[in-house]
């Protein structure tokens, strides 16, 4: 007998309904588009959000060259790595990535935003970072995303 006629729908890989989006990173200040970037990638902007379910969009950036930091973080802020041998930290800035490899920056701040676990390794492999306008998803027909529309 069933008494209850709502009942809690939780999504799986299998009836997950993944789109998706691109989005033009142009004029955009880093930090809030990644933390946009984030929620549409966990799927929080869908009803049928499962937290342990990877249930979110596929995201296309393009543009990416053309971000912007507030205050002087494009001088002071810094990445910080280590190669593994004695003395072998590097530090670098955003002037220094956004010169070579534009797509780092957005890369490094959405991946921050994500869950550290398998979870969110494998959400952040549907986020596509490009530093130019051009883009090859063209076959899966993807939509404008606003991103004031989003939280």
């Amino acid at each position: 007998m069933d008494a209850l006629s709502y009942k809690t729908v939780s999504a799986n890989k299998a009836t997950a309904e993944k789109e998706w989006f691109v989005v033009d990173a142009t004029n955009e200040i880093v930090g809030r588009l990644a933390s946009k970037i984030a929620f549409v990638l966990r799927g929080k902007h869908k009803p049928s959000y499962t937290p342990h379910v990877d249930c979110g969009d596929n995201v296309i950036i393009i543009n990416a060259d053309k971000v912007r930091f507030t205050g002087k973080k494009l001088t002071d802020k810094v990445y910080v790595r280590h190669t593994g041998y004695p003395g072998g930290q590097r530090i670098e800035n955003p002037e220094y990535f956004l010169a070579k490899r534009p797509e780092v920056v957005i890369e490094k701040a959405i991946k921050g935003m994500l869950p550290k676990n398998r979870l969110g390794r494998a959400i952040f492999g549907n986020v596509h970072v490009y530093a130019g306008a051009e883009h090859p998803h063209s076959a899966q027909t993807p939509k404008e995303l606003n991103l004031n529309s989003i939280k």
